[in-house]
């Protein structure tokens, strides 16, 4: 079995992919409202500060900032994975191997993580987690997804609202 290694740096910033198992579903945002509750609520018992959501149909990417002096950050996600997971009827068949680890199967087992680098990283992979909604075409304008700190960004003045283009037009300048 191999071990997976994950970044330990004390108070740093990471981005992250967390998938569920089924790529077809919208299951993070049919149930966004209970997502939300069991993220704050491990927000509120294991301090971090989200400097950039994007909650999509079958997965979400996130920025995180951990307190000084904490890197675990894998003990969050298991929280905020398992809280969510906890209550919800998932009718796929688990194999022997989810069943022995208490697992229903409703999410990737594992997640993409990155440590960021500097204020340049930073600003790529907010860029990228705001824009997530429209290279997936869900919708032709960022500011047209809900389920993003794109909204909180534009309240707080540091980006516009009109971010990012339309898609529709700048596919009507090539004649799509």
């Amino acid at each position: 079995m191999s071990r997976y290694r994950r970044a330990n740096i004390d108070g740093g910033a990471f981005f992250f992919t967390v998938a569920l198992a089924d790529r077809t579903g919208d299951l993070l945002v049919r149930h966004v409202d209970r997502l939300r509750r069991m993220y704050q609520s491990v927000q509120t018992s294991h301090p971090f500060e989200t400097i950039a959501i994007c909650v999509l149909p079958d997965h979400m990417h996130a920025i995180w900032s951990l307190p000084v002096g904490d890197a675990a950050f894998p003990v969050r996600w298991s929280l905020i994975k398992s809280a969510f997971s906890r209550g919800l009827v998932h009718e796929s068949s688990r194999t022997r191997s989810k069943i022995a680890k208490r697992e229903k199967g409703i999410w990737q087992r594992r997640y993409w993580e990155h440590a960021i680098r500097d204020n340049t990283d930073l600003a790529r992979y907010v860029d990228y987690i705001h824009f997530n909604p429209v290279k997936h075409g869900y919708v032709s304008r960022v500011r047209d997804w809900p389920h993003s700190s794109f909204h909180r960004y534009v309240a707080d003045g540091i980006l516009p609202l009109d971010w990012g283009g339309d898609m529709r037009e700048i596919a009507g300048q090539f004649g799509e």
